[in-house]
């Protein structure tokens, strides 16, 4: 299993960074060859499931995963939402928090296990790095488009 941190800090308040990182349909806009379905009616809360799924034709998987916390940032305390990944293909978490940074921005902290079926753990770092640089191009596009 392969684990990353990002870390953040945009010029948006923390309930409009958390708008943006926690509408999952988004991350269909700006994961390449992604696009996600989401399986339960809004609001998000513990227990919304969504799909997304990646690639091209055949080559495509899909990544399921299910809120397992959700507690949206308040004036006193930090936003937190934990994923969990329940697919065939790729397993693991994600958990996202948002908080407010210095000068009433908001700070993010995105924190991921990852494993990919079948991949032998000697690909982990490789995986690892692969998955850092993706989140990251993902996250800072959520947090720059409205």
């Amino acid at each position: 299993m392969a684990t990353f941190q990002l870390e953040r800090t945009a010029p948006l308040p923390p309930d409009d960074a958390w708008r943006r990182l926690t509408e999952w349909s988004r991350h269909g806009d700006v994961v390449p060859l992604t696009s996600v379905c989401v399986l339960t009616p809004p609001p998000t809360r513990q227990g919304t499931a969504f799909v997304a799924r990646t690639g091209l034709g055949p080559l495509a998987f899909d990544d399921p995963m299910e809120v397992t916390e959700w507690t949206p940032p308040t004036d006193e305390a930090p936003g937190r939402c934990r994923l969990e990944k329940r697919g065939r293909i790729v397993r693991g978490w994600a958990e996202i928090e948002v908080r407010p940074g210095p000068g009433g921005r908001a700070h993010v902290t995105w924190r991921e296990h990852v494993r990919v079926r079948l991949l032998p753990s000697f690909f982990d770092p490789l995986l690892g790095a692969a998955a850092r640089s993706m989140f990251g191009r993902a996250v800072d596009r959520l947090l720059r488009t409205p």
